[in-house]
């Protein structure tokens, strides 16, 4: 396991520096990258359904993903690891490249970009409910790290809470869009 360094700020605080080749570095710059691209996706979907029956669950849910990613950010600068701005551009671009995808529709949306669009939020929710149970367990390991258990607890309740409401939407969509013929 790579060693966490101590060093003091101007005002004399300890904060700790994690060196950017360790597991844990790399392993939350990963997931800030999927959880830009998560927040990017949500809000779209939350915007393109703003009129539907679904719009105002779509929107919690939007804001709820960002506020998660936000916790992420926060919880990697307690840890003293700096977040990687080209993965943070790197999951804002691939959620954009991610709307180029062909949809057998050319000058307008397509009934499946929904279906598809809420299952690629459905994986999004579920990789970032890993991490928040992966953290948690770590916290329970190694307390001195300072991951906050409360916190983790409750943000993977929230992420699972968010699988179940998107995976009702998700069937329902599905369910409209794919009878079969």
């Amino acid at each position: 396991m790579t060693t966490t360094h101590a060093t003091r700020t101007a005002h004399g605080t300890a904060t700790r520096t994690a060196p950017m080749t360790s597991p844990l570095a790399i392993y939350l710059n990963d997931h800030l990258m999927g959880a830009t691209s998560g927040s990017e996706l949500a809000r779209r979907i939350a915007k393109q359904h703003a009129m539907s029956a679904a719009g105002q669950t779509l929107v919690r849910i939007a804001d709820e993903v960002a506020q998660d990613r936000a916790s992420l950010l926060r919880i990697m600068g307690e840890l003293g690891v700096p977040a990687r701005r080209y993965k943070v551009a790197a999951g804002w671009m691939a959620e954009k490249a991610g709307r180029a995808k062909t949809n057998g529709f050319l000058v307008r949306r397509s009934p499946l970009s929904s279906v598809i669009e809420l299952e690629t939020l459905r994986l999004g929710i579920e990789g970032k409910r890993l991490m928040w149970q992966g953290l948690l367990s770590l916290s329970t390991i190694a307390p001195q790290d300072g991951l906050d258990a409360e916190l983790l607890t409750k943000l993977l309740q929230r992420a699972e809470d968010q699988a179940e409401v998107i995976e009702e939407l998700r069937l329902r969509a599905a369910s409209d869009v794919l009878k079969p013929a």
